[in-house]
């Protein structure tokens, strides 16, 4: 296996395409072959156009790379193109040189070589900053495996360098000071291969651009390492052919610049394992065995010459288990974080529910022997989802990180904090079963949490849930999580930002509850649902003005089944959405059949229909209503829907979208039990509602000098003042009835008017007009649903 390099399709700025137009891939090809005819004149043409052809690449190729790296780069990328294109002058300048001091290109070189290699010296300096600069924007991490194997291939050059020109070359009589400084250029190319080497390695992406780059390093040594061989006599190779060479790697840089694909050249990478490929395995296999073969095989020569092949041999080596060992260490540092991954948030780097789990049962066995005993707080923060509706998910992510410093904060070092998903954390204890940690941890937590975080949109309060679950040695890791879970929720349902412990009644709550849910979800289909009206009266002119539609469930095993109880977990699992959409269309159909059985001139009934917050939130609702509109006939002002104030806060920005909708069909929207949720004029302002419902808590004790008064007064100054309806609710009695006219109330629902009743038999007539309806329903009627 090795870890290969993922390219990303473009790098924060540094890879990132020119604002230009980038050229075309088909313009390096054309130049190609183009520039492939003069390369070829310069091999096998005749001597008098050797020149003119050398000249003819060299304008070209300086051409190209001043082109695509305008073109094809940005601006904080074009570095090492200039490095190159400064490189390449150079050269040219010593080509220049040789042409003008005609004794600096003599074989063997005498002291007029000092000319060009004036200029060759700092060329090859610039390609190697060049190079540099493209592998250190390119590679991925000091851990990239293209390191060791690059430099395995620069050992074995070197070796092969080593022993086939420069250990020959030293070996000479006639040997000179220029002599062995020109057998020792191949060594810089060597480098620059390992440079090239290691830019190819250390990425998937081995665009064009990259092959283009690798194939120029390597005729840039082979004319170094003929050349070499030339000016050390130690075999005869015409200057052309060198030549060729080089003018070869000058029209292939041009090319790598001009290809499109060079801006991957500093892109950086990413790691990640992949298999070793075969050739890349008999690559790296060659560059030990050959060296080897020669090292045993070769015949003896001075010790100068042995010690240097033994240490390029050891170097190689120890390269080989360099390669070895990282690639080792590579891999047990990937699985520790493999593992860290499996049993860690990835967000705020907490232990998840498996780690969470995994110590409980760590913990669990040493309890047992040393009577100590585990506690789980389980914390779910209240009304998260309006932080993510709000600010977005970034800012939800980062008040989660922000949560979870407090929490680590507020523990012991040996407890165990965890995230386990959504906005639920939880916090292990261990201790001595008669201490009280996590009694004494909870309303700290809940403290804590109530302070206004400072995130990046300014600061956010918030509040949390807590359940408290404890067990002795040898508890099952999941059943104390649920149990903790389910003290959450009844803490949620005392009111929130609280705390409340477990007790075995609540396992016996939610096995009824599970038993309402799964009877629940067949009550539709089975008939078991029925409609409940509530008379609505006008106060002003005395007399019936609609119905309130009640939703009631009878199953055949429960019975009765109080709306307290199975409206909550409708809402919970979405079964709402269903059966309310059901109760719309039954409540429409029936004040239709008594319109149409009421006499001519009568007053117009309404229908009022709750919504539930998961109705609200789906957009199918508007088709819902106008599809019962259009069955029934019904005109739209005669199809009211009731909100609450908390369902509408629950989502603010889909609710104003869904009411919206609704009131463009033109039906009636109610605010139900004003008082006991945000109460916010601003809110109120905003939602197009025309009628606004007092909840029966203020209603109580009116007409009796009760402090309830001057708030009912001041509900209904204000949304008269806003050109709205009020309904008061829970009205019992004359006396709450007779205060409320007097007070301007418009309409008045509750028991002095008629109690929440089945539907009249149609053949008994049209709706009932009497004041109070038919007999009561004891198990439900304190509850409107």
């Amino acid at each position: 296996m090795t870890s290969a390099p993922a390219v990303p399709a473009t790098a924060a700025g540094v890879g990132a395409a020119p604002a230009g137009r980038v050229l075309s891939a088909r313009v390096t090809w054309a130049y190609l072959a183009a520039g492939a005819v003069p390369v070829s004149l310069i091999a096998v043409g005749p001597v008098w156009l050797q020149t003119p052809m050398i000249l003819l690449v060299v304008a070209g190729g300086l051409t190209a790379l001043h082109v695509g790296a305008r073109r094809n780069t940005d601006l904080a990328a074009r570095g090492p193109w200039r490095l190159i294109l400064a490189a390449c002058w150079l050269f040219i300048a010593a080509m220049v040189s040789r042409i003008v001091f005609p004794e600096a290109g003599v074989s063997p070189p005498n002291a007029g070589a000092l000319i060009p290699d004036a200029f060759v010296i700092p060329a090859y300096l610039l390609m190697g900053v060049a190079y540099a600069g493209l592998l250190r924007r390119r590679r991925a991490t000091d851990d990239d495996p293209a390191r060791v194997d690059a430099l395995l291939i620069g050992l074995a050059a070197a070796f092969l360098t080593w022993t086939f020109l420069i250990a020959p070359t030293m070996e000479q009589t006639d040997i000179t000071a220029l002599r062995v400084a020109s057998a020792f250029f191949p060594a810089i190319d060597v480098v620059l291969l390992v440079i090239s080497v290691q830019l190819g390695l250390a990425g998937t992406a081995r665009k064009p651009a990259m092959w283009l780059l690798m194939t120029a390093s390597l005729l840039l040594f082979a004319g170094d390492f003929i050349f070499a061989l030339r000016d050390s006599e130690l075999t005869r190779v015409p200057q052309h052919a060198v030549d060729t060479l080089f003018m070869a790697a000058f029209l292939i840089i041009g090319a790598t610049t001009l290809h499109p694909s060079m801006r991957t050249l500093t892109d950086p990478q990413r790691v990640e394992t992949r298999d070793l490929g075969l050739l890349r395995t008999a690559t790296l296999a060659a560059m030990v065995v050959v060296p080897a073969l020669v090292a045993t095989l070769g015949p003896r020569t001075t010790l100068t010459n042995d010690l240097v092949r033994a240490a390029l041999l050891v170097a190689l080596l120890l390269a080989e288990l360099a390669r070895v060992v990282r690639s080792n260490n590579s891999r047990a540092r990937a699985e520790r974080a493999a593992r860290h991954r499996a049993t860690h948030d990835p967000l705020t780097d907490l232990p998840n529910r498996e780690l969470l789990s995994a110590t409980i049962r760590a913990w669990g066995t040493a309890a047992a022997a040393d009577r100590q005993e585990i506690s789980l707080l389980f914390i779910d923060l209240d009304r998260f989802k309006w932080v993510n509706d709000h600010w977005g998910h970034q800012v939800g992510d980062e008040l989660l990180c922000v949560v979870a410093g407090r929490l680590a904060a507020q523990v012991r070092a040996e407890d165990l904090v965890c995230r386990i998903g959504g906005d639920e954390f939880v916090i292990a204890l261990a201790g001595a079963s008669h201490s009280r940690l996590a009694e004494a941890l909870a309303p700290r937590l809940l403290d804590e949490l109530t302070r206004p975080f400072e995130l990046s949109v300014g600061p956010v309060a918030i509040s949390a849930s807590i359940g408290v679950a404890k067990a002795a040695g040898g508890a099952e890791a999941l059943e104390l999580i649920r149990d903790a879970d389910t003290a959450m929720y009844k803490a949620k349902r005392n009111g929130r930002n609280a705390y409340a412990m477990f007790d075995t009644s609540l396992r016996d709550q939610v096995r009824e509850r599970v038993n309402l849910e799964q009877a629940l979800r067949g009550a539709l289909g089975n008939g078991e649902l029925a409609v409940h009206f509530q008379p609505i009266h006008d106060l002003t002119r005395d007399e019936l003005s609609g119905y309130e539609a009640l939703m009631r469930w009878t199953n055949p095993e429960l019975g009765a089944v109080s709306p307290v109880d199975f409206i909550p977990v409708a809402e919970e699992t979405g079964l709402i959405v269903e059966s309310g959409a059901w109760l719309l269309r039954e409540s429409a159909r029936q004040l239709a059949r008594w319109t149409m059985a009421r006499p001519p001139g009568a007053r117009l009934l309404h229908v009022s229909v709750n919504v539930s917050v998961r109705q609200l939130r789906d957009l199918a609702l508007v088709d819902v209503v106008r599809d019962a509109l259009a069955e029934t006939g019904l005109p739209a002002s005669a199809l009211w829907l009731e909100i609450t104030e908390s369902a509408v806060m629950e989502d603010i920005q889909t609710a104003l979208v869904t009411l919206g909708a609704l009131w463009e069909l033109g039906v009636v929207l109610c605010i139900d039990d004003f008082g006991t949720g945000y109460s916010s004029l601003s809110y109120l302002h905003r939602l197009p509602v025309g009628v606004v419902k007092i909840d029966r808590a203020f209603v109580a004790g009116v007409g009796e000098d009760t402090a309830n008064e001057p708030i009912v007064r001041a509900v209904l100054a204000m949304t008269h003042a806003m050109g709205h309806q009020v309904v008061a609710e829970g009205v019992e009695t004359p006396q709450q009835r007779d205060w409320l006219r007097a007070q301007g109330c418009d309409l008045a629902q509750g028991w002095l008017y008629g109690r929440p009743s089945p539907a009249p038999d149609p053949a008994a007539g049209p709706a009932p007009e009497s004041a109070v309806g038919p007999a009561p329903e004891p198990a439900v009627s304190p509850a409107p649903r």
